[in-house]
């Protein structure tokens, strides 16, 4: 509805960047970055781009998401210092709310959104090093995949994850294409992979995400924000001896 406020949406935790605007749960506009560009040079116009098509200015943004993780080291900073600068500028109320959004969650409301029947969906990103990125959520009725996660949002081999997956479910994402084939090999015909979808996250989704944590007050200050790594960066993995990042 034109009364709903207008909310922005980012996502840079893989190859190729995108930035959503939306008015409650209508889509104004969407754009894609090329993946052959580093996020540092894409954002910013890609905003632009993104706010042009939508025919309104910064100042009209009440609030933004963000994909805050996992994904590319690099890449999450870069989307998250471009929000920060966003939230704080430009337009009335000072810094503006934030909803800090699970990459791996945007994955399976992605693929979730109306299927039939509604297993548990598997939401993977590449992590590289022959490891993904991995969580699983339950379906809800409206097809988007609900809060709680059934399977931890962590780092896994292969056959880590191929002995945690539930015994139904539909894998998405990165995942599927670097070894889907060899899970349900392992687990047998209850593993579905979801190929007819790029894998990767996108904003729209993340602002839908979005809109509803900020309808529920769980909005952050952008200062208050840091990318959700999940595994330490090589340095800090050889100065603690461990892949993972402290709970939150």
């Amino acid at each position: 509805m034109a009364s709903d406020p207008l909310l922005l949406a980012l996502c840079s935790a893989t190859h190729t960047a995108s930035v959503a605007l939306l008015r409650g749960d209508e889509l104004v506009a969407e754009g894609f970055a090329d993946s052959g560009r580093h996020q540092a040079e894409s954002l910013l116009p890609l905003i632009d781009e993104v706010l042009g098509q939508g025919g309104c200015s910064l100042a009209q943004v009440a609030g933004f998401a963000l994909a805050i993780g996992p994904g590319s080291f690099t890449s999450l900073r870069v989307g998250l210092a471009t929000v920060k600068g966003l939230a704080f500028g430009g337009g009335p109320g000072g810094d503006r709310p934030v909803a800090a959004v699970s990459s791996l969650r945007a994955v399976a409301a992605g693929t979730g959104a109306g299927r039939e029947p509604l297993a548990p969906i598997v939401a993977t990103l590449d992590a590289r090093r022959e490891e993904v990125y991995a969580a699983a959520f339950g379906g809800s009725e409206a097809g988007w995949p609900a809060r709680g996660e059934l399977l931890m949002e962590s780092v896994y081999t292969l056959e880590e994850l191929a002995e945690r997956l539930p015994e139904r479910c539909l894998v998405a994402g990165e995942g599927v294409a670097l070894f889907g084939e060899q899970l349900r090999a392992l687990r047998g015909p209850g593993i579905e992979l979801a190929t007819e979808d790029p894998g990767e996250p996108r904003a729209a989704v993340v602002g839908r995400l979005g809109a509803e944590m900020l309808a529920a007050g769980e909005g952050r200050p952008a200062a208050e924000l840091v990318p959700r790594y999940v595994r330490r960066a090589e340095a800090e993995v050889t100065r603690t001896a461990s892949r993972f990042e402290d709970a939150p």
